[in-house]
């Protein structure tokens, strides 16, 4: 057993002061409020809040931050460049830029994280010796960093989907395909869960797969968690519509796989029936504000989805922000640019987004402070330039993932002081984006 003792803590009613939390076999078996610290409790100074979840991450996409945001283009052009990176990585690479990345987040508060990988196999598609070598990478990385992960496994068959039906697989895309649903599962079927790994599983698109490969996938995901890229582009929803006559969200809903342990990534560009689907069938959705304002992609429907029940969850997809307190508050700040009004979500709701709902997103019972949940804690500085003064009640207004000292995942701090088990953290990333570009 550790025991930690908090100056103060987030619980789920409300802040307190003076807080111990026992954890033991990585979960929490103790949360006393109003004590005084012993002499074998280790003391997490400023306010502590639970850990933060990272629902939606492609880790190699961190290569492209500060290197294509002035450009002009809109998503599509952006991802030609994106797709130029598959070119830099094998398990090796992979594995030490993945390694880089997991720290930065861990860095910055996110104790868990959804990778959704699909560069599985090696350049034209040829398979590595062992078949799950670039996902075992991205295991292997998470494992060093400390971080709990999520492996959502994607299925990705076709090259996108235009007027005319679904396109073929272009030279870079045959390196995300198995060739069949089949294929995929029984390659998945070899990963197995540890303590800080689950193995999940996506659908990469509905322009990634046919119809009748989708609602084979739905028949053989079983009970993993299921995420998909969901109308993040209005191209996306005009091309399904002159397809199968039916919105991205209405086409998942008829193969199977919207309901619950399903969760739509962006899902930017909904309509009203798509909002009643999501919420009658169980579905939650994973917004990535950074990325959708930096991609162009529009601004989602978050408070038309959670008045229908959906719960909501955020992630930092192509890493050119790494913060967890950005992406809350660019929910909330994308809502009231739609709406002219201030306080769209309480801050509660919005805190739970980012903890709570991306842990069951990702298949995990944490993200609160509660006796029975992982013991997942996040040290933030109270009196910084930038959240000196602040009610710690909204620390998340004024916080960034650079106020952030300690972290602890499963009771063992794997962040203190600022500083990762494996080193500074600068030099940690640093070391990783070197030993991909040296590889070319």
């Amino acid at each position: 057993m550790t025991s930690y003792w908090c100056e103060h803590a987030q619980l789920p009613d409300k802040v307190h002061r003076g807080v111990r939390v026992a954890v033991t076999d990585g979960r929490i078996t103790e949360v006393t409020p109003g004590t005084q610290q012993r002499d074998d409790d280790v003391r997490l100074r400023g306010l502590v809040l639970p850990g933060f979840a990272n629902a939606h991450s492609h880790a190699f996409h961190r290569m492209l931050r500060g290197r294509t945001h002035g450009a002009g283009g809109n998503f599509w052009t952006w991802r030609q460049q994106m797709y130029a990176v598959t070119a830099q990585l094998d398990p090796d690479t992979s594995f030490a830029l993945a390694r880089g990345v997991f720290t930065e987040m861990l860095a910055a508060g996110y104790t868990v994280v959804g990778e959704f990988h699909y560069l599985h196999h090696g350049p034209g598609g040829q398979r590595y010796a062992n078949p799950n070598a670039m996902g075992e990478a991205l295991t292997a990385a998470a494992e060093e960093a400390g971080i709990r992960l999520t492996l959502l496994d994607a299925c990705y068959l076709s090259g996108g989907l235009s007027s005319s039906g679904h396109l073929p697989l272009d030279e870079v895309q045959t390196r995300f395909s198995d060739g069949s649903v089949q294929a995929w599962a029984e390659r998945v079927e070899a990963l197995r869960d540890t303590d800080l790994l689950r193995i999940g599983a996506a659908a990469h698109s509905v322009r990634a797969l046919t119809r009748d490969q989708l609602a084979e996938l739905a028949t053989v995901v079983g009970d993993r968690p299921v995420h998909a890229h969901v109308s993040e582009q209005i191209g996306e929803n005009l091309t399904t519509e002159m397809v199968y006559g039916a919105s991205p969200v209405e086409h998942l809903a008829d193969t199977g796989l919207l309901g619950q342990g399903f969760t739509a990534v962006h899902a930017t560009h909904l309509s009203d029936i798509d909002l009643e689907l999501m919420g009658r069938s169980g579905a939650s959705a994973c917004f990535c504000p950074t990325t959708e304002r930096d991609l162009a992609d529009g601004i989602g429907p978050g408070c038309e989805l959670a008045a229908e029940g959906v719960s909501l969850s955020l992630g930092s997809d192509q890493q050119a922000v790494i913060d967890p307190f950005e992406e809350m508050r660019g929910i909330e700040m994308h809502e009231r640019l739609k709406s002219h009004e201030r306080g769209r979500f309480p801050t509660a709701e919005l805190l739970e987004m980012g903890t709570t709902a991306g842990y069951a997103s990702l298949g995990w019972d944490g993200g609160r402070i509660a006796v029975g949940a992982l013991g997942d804690l996040v040290a933030v500085r109270t009196d910084s330039r930038r959240t000196s003064g602040v009610a710690l009640s909204q620390i998340i207004f004024g916080a960034t993932g650079a106020d952030v000292t300690d972290v602890v995942v499963g009771g063992r701090r794997v962040v203190s002081g600022g500083v990762h088990d494996l080193g500074p953290v600068d030099d940690v990333v640093a070391e990783s984006i070197l030993a991909v570009r040296s590889s070319t």
